[in-house]
């Protein structure tokens, strides 16, 4: 496209999350989170990694408020620590933790960005996880607990919420595969039991934030957005990749509709009730009607696809990759388009304003001979990526904002620090930054959006 089909008010930005950046991990009366513990299980982690001291932004925070004003970002989304704020989960709030995050917000909305907050990220207080964690039936209730006493502190200057971050992952990771904190492995009863658990929290939090927050308030939260896409623009393949998209047919927690519906419509998807049987977990009216209190915006972290077909008798087909199909560092494909589908997708299942909370690539990424890191396919990536939710966004799909993951290099979870997806190279060594190529990239696609410039 000649001419930009973002419209002017469209916000770009780039997220983080609290334990991959911030390190001081026992400093300032923090308490520990699963992640803390789950780091010092023999094998968890890639090399033994951990976010003891990660990017050390709790420190450098000043300095990393000057470099996204360099990029140019008009938003940044971050995580709050829960642990950091009321170390057991619940009781006795730690000023100066919530004061680190005043501070923070200060120093965002000094620079002329907008702080877009995460409730939660994966860090559950270790204390609450020893009380059953997301097994307990009161979590819900420490959730807003916790919301409340947020809320109060920054929503006269917050005015963007998201919940929840990836529940598909914290859930279906952490309690059911087991490569995430807390490492547990569970059956689906207690799975879907925990998930229900979340679901109500994000429902609660919803309505401490819509109580309590300021004027302005919006409220969403971030999903992961599973995303199928046509493999070709025939009506027929278009179609078999929206049912896909939205289809139960395998018992994962990686899925769009065992998530989604609730929080919109107020019911578990039927084809999901029927796929997990006895497993789906005792619900009431009041609960659904909780877990589906409005939301203002849907956040989708969304990085690839799967390409369906329709096949010889309608059904939708997994179309298999070709081979030597582009891969990032962590193996997954490559696919260009997907923005456009799951935006498109998802507005027309739930009929939200939309906003991509997280997309990027993680890729070979070093300071090079000449002082640089350049990182071409991450630019690529970006600009045909961002450049096909343009298309969703011409194609009358309400997009209002987009987070590049991430803001800088950082502790990617079981995978430690061998994954870099940042806009800004950290030497973890030294705490150096470096602005990519990709960042410098970036910048000058803000400005020309700023001023109508092209795609």
């Amino acid at each position: 496209m000649s001419q930009s089909a973002f419209p002017a008010n469209f916000i770009w930005g780039a997220a983080t999350a609290a334990y991959q950046i911030e390190g001081a991990w026992n400093e300032d009366g923090k308490g520990p989170s699963i992640w803390d513990f789950y780091c010092r299980k023999e094998g968890a982690v890639y090399e033994g990694h951990s976010g003891d001291v990660a990017c050390d932004h709790y420190h450098r925070w000043p300095d990393d408020i000057g470099l996204m004003k360099e990029i140019g970002l008009q938003a940044y989304r971050f995580s709050l620590s829960w642990p950091r704020i009321i170390p057991e989960g619940r009781g006795a709030v730690n000023a100066r933790g919530l004061d680190f995050y005043d501070r923070l917000v200060d120093g965002l909305l000094a620079a002329g960005i907008q702080p877009w907050t995460t409730l939660y990220h994966w860090d559950l207080p270790q204390e609450l996880f020893l009380r059953g964690g997301w097994m307990n039936p009161d979590i819900p209730l420490y959730f807003a607990e916790y919301a409340e006493v947020v809320v109060r502190k920054l929503g006269d200057r917050v005015k963007h919420w998201m919940t929840l971050n990836e529940p598909q992952c914290f859930i279906g990771f952490g309690l059911g595969t087991g490569v995430h904190a807390p490492g547990l492995r569970m059956d689906w009863p207690d799975i879907l039991q925990a998930g229900h658990h979340a679901l109500l929290a994000h429902g609660r939090a919803v309505q401490v934030l819509r109580t309590l927050g300021g004027a302005g308030t919006r409220i969403g939260w971030a999903p992961c957005g599973v995303t199928s896409f046509p493999a070709t623009e025939s009506l027929a393949d278009i179609a078999a990749a929206k049912q896909y998209m939205f289809a139960q047919t395998q018992k994962t927690g990686m899925n769009n509709t065992w998530w989604g519906d609730p929080v919109v419509f107020g019911r578990y998807p039927e084809d999901g009730i029927a796929l997990y049987g006895a497993a789906v977990p005792k619900y009431t009216a009041e609960e659904m009607k909780i877990i589906s209190t409005p939301i203002d915006f849907y956040g989708f972290n969304t990085y690839n696809g799967t390409p369906v077909r329709a096949g010889a008798d309608g059904r939708p087909e997994v179309v298999k990759q070709a081979p030597g199909f582009p891969i990032n560092v962590y193996h997954w494909p490559v696919n260009f388009d997907v923005l456009r589908w799951a935006a498109r997708f998802l507005h027309e299942r739930y009929g939200k304003p939309l906003a991509v909370t997280e997309n990027g690539l993680a890729g070979l990424d070093w300071v090079m001979a000449d002082g640089a890191v350049h990182d071409p396919q991450r630019i690529d990536y970006l600009q045909r990526h961002i450049a096909g939710l343009g298309r969703a966004v011409a194609e009358g799909v309400p997009v209002e904002a987009y987070f590049e993951w991430s803001l800088m290099d950082n502790f990617e979870w079981n995978e430690g620090y061998r994954q870099r997806f940042g806009l800004i190279h950290v030497d973890y060594a030294t705490q150096k930054r470096t602005l990519k190529d990709s960042a410098y990239w970036y910048r000058d696609f803000i400005r020309a959006q700023s001023s109508g410039g092209k795609l």
